[in-house]
Protein backbone atom coordinates (compact mmCIF):
# COMPACT_ATOMS: atom_id res chain seq x y z
CA UNK A 1 0.00 0.00 0.00
CA UNK A 2 1.32 3.40 -0.95
CA UNK A 3 2.39 5.45 1.88
CA UNK A 4 2.35 2.82 4.21
CA UNK A 5 5.27 0.31 5.73
CA UNK A 6 4.73 -2.76 7.18
CA UNK A 7 7.25 -4.31 9.85
CA UNK A 8 9.51 -5.96 8.06
CA UNK A 9 10.57 -2.99 6.23
CA UNK A 10 10.30 -0.45 9.49
CA UNK A 11 12.90 -3.08 10.80
CA UNK A 12 15.24 -3.04 8.14
CA UNK A 13 15.02 0.63 7.86
CA UNK A 14 16.07 1.11 11.47
CA UNK A 15 19.07 -1.65 10.99
CA UNK A 16 20.19 0.39 8.40
CA UNK A 17 19.76 4.03 10.54
CA UNK A 18 21.29 2.56 14.05
CA UNK A 19 23.29 -0.49 14.21
CA UNK A 20 22.89 -0.71 17.49
CA UNK A 21 19.33 -1.82 17.12
CA UNK A 22 20.84 -4.98 15.27
CA UNK A 23 21.50 -8.48 17.06
CA UNK A 24 23.53 -8.74 19.73
CA UNK A 25 26.49 -11.15 20.04
CA UNK A 26 24.70 -13.27 22.38
CA UNK A 27 21.67 -13.59 19.80
CA UNK A 28 24.11 -14.49 16.73
CA UNK A 29 25.55 -17.38 18.73
CA UNK A 30 22.10 -18.50 19.81
CA UNK A 31 20.86 -18.71 16.27
CA UNK A 32 24.27 -20.58 15.78
CA UNK A 33 23.78 -23.09 18.57
CA UNK A 34 20.31 -23.47 17.47
CA UNK A 35 21.23 -24.23 13.79
CA UNK A 36 24.15 -26.59 14.70
CA UNK A 37 21.84 -28.60 17.16
CA UNK A 38 18.85 -29.32 14.49
CA UNK A 39 21.24 -30.29 11.65
CA UNK A 40 25.03 -31.16 10.89
CA UNK A 41 27.59 -29.11 12.79
CA UNK A 42 29.19 -28.36 9.20
CA UNK A 43 28.08 -25.35 7.62
CA UNK A 44 28.79 -27.43 4.37
CA UNK A 45 25.96 -29.64 4.73
CA UNK A 46 23.46 -27.10 6.74
CA UNK A 47 22.30 -24.08 5.23
CA UNK A 48 20.76 -22.46 8.34
CA UNK A 49 23.95 -23.16 10.00
CA UNK A 50 25.97 -21.60 6.78
CA UNK A 51 23.88 -18.88 6.84
CA UNK A 52 23.58 -17.97 10.77
CA UNK A 53 27.66 -18.06 10.69
CA UNK A 54 27.68 -15.85 7.74
CA UNK A 55 25.48 -13.27 9.80
CA UNK A 56 28.33 -13.61 13.14
CA UNK A 57 30.88 -13.34 10.65
CA UNK A 58 29.34 -9.69 9.62
CA UNK A 59 28.55 -8.70 12.63
CA UNK A 60 32.50 -8.95 13.61
CA UNK A 61 31.84 -12.62 16.06
CA UNK A 62 35.26 -13.44 16.71
CA UNK A 63 35.68 -17.02 14.80
CA UNK A 64 36.44 -18.86 18.24
CA UNK A 65 32.83 -17.76 19.71
CA UNK A 66 31.89 -18.94 16.61
CA UNK A 67 33.26 -22.21 17.23
CA UNK A 68 32.58 -22.80 20.52
CA UNK A 69 28.71 -21.80 19.46
CA UNK A 70 28.99 -24.93 17.05
CA UNK A 71 29.92 -27.10 19.56
CA UNK A 72 27.45 -26.16 21.95
CA UNK A 73 25.21 -26.74 19.61
CA UNK A 74 26.36 -30.36 18.90
CA UNK A 75 26.29 -31.33 22.39
CA UNK A 76 30.55 -31.54 22.00
CA UNK A 77 31.23 -28.08 24.84
CA UNK A 78 31.68 -29.48 27.84
CA UNK A 79 32.26 -26.50 29.86
CA UNK A 80 28.71 -25.07 29.79
CA UNK A 81 26.04 -26.94 31.84
CA UNK A 82 23.48 -24.53 30.32
CA UNK A 83 20.47 -26.39 28.45
CA UNK A 84 19.02 -23.74 25.24
CA UNK A 85 14.82 -24.39 24.54
CA UNK A 86 13.43 -22.95 22.25
CA UNK A 87 10.09 -21.36 22.23
CA UNK A 88 7.74 -19.38 20.77
CA UNK A 89 5.56 -16.72 22.59
CA UNK A 90 2.46 -15.01 20.92
CA UNK A 91 0.80 -11.87 22.47
CA UNK A 92 -0.87 -8.72 20.87
CA UNK A 93 0.02 -5.24 20.72
CA UNK A 94 -2.17 -2.20 21.21
CA UNK A 95 -4.58 -2.21 18.87
CA UNK A 96 -5.20 -5.68 18.49
CA UNK A 97 -1.75 -6.05 16.43
CA UNK A 98 -0.50 -9.94 16.40
CA UNK A 99 2.95 -10.52 17.68
CA UNK A 100 5.38 -13.63 17.00
CA UNK A 101 8.44 -14.11 19.13
CA UNK A 102 11.07 -16.80 18.49
CA UNK A 103 13.18 -17.18 21.54
CA UNK A 104 15.94 -19.48 22.72
CA UNK A 105 16.24 -19.64 26.37
CA UNK A 106 17.80 -20.95 29.54
CA UNK A 107 15.30 -20.07 31.59
CA UNK A 108 11.81 -20.04 30.59
CA UNK A 109 10.62 -18.20 33.72
CA UNK A 110 13.21 -15.06 33.30
CA UNK A 111 12.53 -14.99 29.75
CA UNK A 112 8.84 -15.55 30.16
CA UNK A 113 8.65 -12.57 32.24
CA UNK A 114 10.69 -10.11 30.45
CA UNK A 115 8.51 -10.69 27.36
CA UNK A 116 5.75 -10.06 29.03
CA UNK A 117 6.82 -6.55 30.77
CA UNK A 118 7.57 -5.66 27.45
CA UNK A 119 4.04 -5.95 26.47
CA UNK A 120 2.48 -4.64 29.47
CA UNK A 121 4.90 -1.21 29.63
CA UNK A 122 3.75 -0.48 25.98
CA UNK A 123 -0.10 -1.09 25.96
CA UNK A 124 -0.12 -4.53 25.04
CA UNK A 125 -0.74 -8.21 26.66
CA UNK A 126 1.34 -11.52 26.50
CA UNK A 127 -1.20 -14.48 25.07
CA UNK A 128 -1.42 -18.17 25.21
CA UNK A 129 0.43 -20.45 22.70
CA UNK A 130 -1.48 -20.40 19.25
CA UNK A 131 -3.87 -17.34 19.90
CA UNK A 132 -1.74 -15.59 16.87
CA UNK A 133 0.13 -18.10 15.05
CA UNK A 134 -2.38 -18.82 12.80
CA UNK A 135 -2.32 -15.52 11.38
CA UNK A 136 1.21 -16.02 10.31
CA UNK A 137 2.69 -17.88 7.55
CA UNK A 138 6.75 -19.63 7.74
CA UNK A 139 8.63 -18.47 4.48
CA UNK A 140 11.97 -18.58 3.18
CA UNK A 141 13.37 -15.27 2.22
CA UNK A 142 16.31 -13.63 0.09
CA UNK A 143 16.97 -10.71 0.56
CA UNK A 144 18.74 -9.08 -2.47
CA UNK A 145 20.57 -6.10 -2.67
CA UNK A 146 21.33 -3.34 -6.01
CA UNK A 147 19.31 -1.97 -8.61
CA UNK A 148 17.19 -4.42 -10.30
CA UNK A 149 15.09 -4.41 -13.52
CA UNK A 150 11.62 -5.52 -13.09
CA UNK A 151 11.36 -7.83 -15.99
CA UNK A 152 14.25 -9.76 -15.25
CA UNK A 153 13.78 -10.96 -11.99
CA UNK A 154 10.47 -11.82 -12.38
CA UNK A 155 11.78 -14.57 -14.97
CA UNK A 156 14.42 -15.53 -12.90
CA UNK A 157 11.95 -15.95 -10.16
CA UNK A 158 9.48 -17.91 -12.35
CA UNK A 159 12.66 -20.15 -13.04
CA UNK A 160 13.92 -20.88 -9.62
CA UNK A 161 10.70 -21.73 -8.82
CA UNK A 162 10.43 -18.97 -6.43
CA UNK A 163 6.66 -17.90 -4.64
CA UNK A 164 6.75 -13.91 -5.00
CA UNK A 165 9.06 -10.71 -4.78
CA UNK A 166 9.11 -7.44 -3.72
CA UNK A 167 11.16 -4.60 -5.47
CA UNK A 168 12.70 -2.51 -2.45
CA UNK A 169 12.84 1.19 -4.09
CA UNK A 170 13.80 3.54 -1.55
CA UNK A 171 15.88 6.79 -1.05
CA UNK A 172 18.99 4.91 -0.07
CA UNK A 173 18.44 1.76 -0.55
CA UNK A 174 17.22 -0.62 -3.65
CA UNK A 175 16.63 -4.38 -4.04
CA UNK A 176 14.59 -6.93 -3.56
CA UNK A 177 13.04 -9.61 -1.49
CA UNK A 178 12.12 -13.03 -2.71
CA UNK A 179 9.65 -15.31 -1.02
CA UNK A 180 10.00 -19.13 -1.21
CA UNK A 181 8.83 -21.91 0.61
CA UNK A 182 10.51 -23.24 3.71
CA UNK A 183 11.47 -26.20 1.63
CA UNK A 184 12.88 -24.60 -1.18
CA UNK A 185 14.65 -21.65 0.00
CA UNK A 186 18.20 -22.92 -0.40
CA UNK A 187 17.46 -24.07 -3.86
CA UNK A 188 16.54 -20.86 -4.59
CA UNK A 189 18.96 -19.35 -2.79
CA UNK A 190 21.79 -21.08 -4.48
CA UNK A 191 20.00 -20.28 -8.23
CA UNK A 192 19.71 -16.76 -7.39
CA UNK A 193 23.82 -17.09 -5.96
CA UNK A 194 24.42 -18.57 -10.04
CA UNK A 195 22.68 -15.92 -11.76
CA UNK A 196 24.86 -13.74 -10.67
CA UNK A 197 22.72 -11.74 -7.86
CA UNK A 198 23.71 -10.28 -4.78
CA UNK A 199 22.16 -12.36 -2.12
CA UNK A 200 22.84 -10.22 0.77
CA UNK A 201 20.64 -12.41 3.50
CA UNK A 202 18.95 -15.19 3.52
CA UNK A 203 16.40 -16.33 6.46
CA UNK A 204 13.46 -17.99 7.47
CA UNK A 205 10.48 -15.55 8.24
CA UNK A 206 7.35 -15.58 9.34
CA UNK A 207 4.66 -13.80 7.26
CA UNK A 208 1.67 -12.28 8.52
CA UNK A 209 -1.47 -13.48 6.49
CA UNK A 210 -2.86 -10.04 6.69
CA UNK A 211 -2.35 -6.39 7.80
CA UNK A 212 -4.01 -3.96 10.46
CA UNK A 213 -3.89 -0.53 9.53
CA UNK A 214 -2.66 1.91 12.60
CA UNK A 215 -3.14 5.42 11.73
CA UNK A 216 -2.71 6.72 15.40
CA UNK A 217 0.42 8.36 16.10
CA UNK A 218 0.02 7.86 19.88
CA UNK A 219 -0.52 3.45 18.85
CA UNK A 220 2.47 3.83 16.43
CA UNK A 221 4.54 4.94 19.42
CA UNK A 222 3.53 2.45 21.67
CA UNK A 223 3.71 -0.60 18.66
CA UNK A 224 7.41 0.56 17.63
CA UNK A 225 8.54 0.99 21.33
CA UNK A 226 7.20 -2.71 22.06
CA UNK A 227 9.33 -3.90 19.18
CA UNK A 228 11.76 -1.95 20.71
CA UNK A 229 11.88 -3.49 23.68
CA UNK A 230 11.17 -6.99 22.72
CA UNK A 231 13.74 -7.09 20.07
CA UNK A 232 16.38 -6.26 22.42
CA UNK A 233 15.95 -8.85 24.94
CA UNK A 234 19.20 -11.31 24.66
CA UNK A 235 16.60 -14.14 24.72
CA UNK A 236 14.91 -13.14 21.73
CA UNK A 237 15.60 -14.43 18.16
CA UNK A 238 12.91 -12.87 15.81
CA UNK A 239 9.98 -10.77 16.66
CA UNK A 240 7.11 -10.22 13.51
CA UNK A 241 3.61 -8.41 13.89
CA UNK A 242 1.40 -7.84 11.23
CA UNK A 243 1.04 -3.95 11.71
CA UNK A 244 1.02 -1.92 8.74
CA UNK A 245 1.57 2.07 9.35
CA UNK A 246 1.25 5.65 7.44
CA UNK A 247 4.75 6.51 7.20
Amino acid sequence: MAGHSKWANIKRQKARVDAKKGKTFTQLSRAIIVAARNGLPDPDGNFQLRTAIEKAKSAGIPNENIERAIAKGAGTYNDDDSILEEIRYEGYGIGGVAVLIEALTDNRNRTAADIRAAFSKNGGNLGETGCVSWMFEQKGVIVIEGELEEDSLLEVCLNADAQSYEIIDEEDYQGAEIFTSVETLEQVNSFFQNQGFNVKETELRWIPNNYIEINDPEQTKFLLRLMDALESLDDVQNVTANFDILD
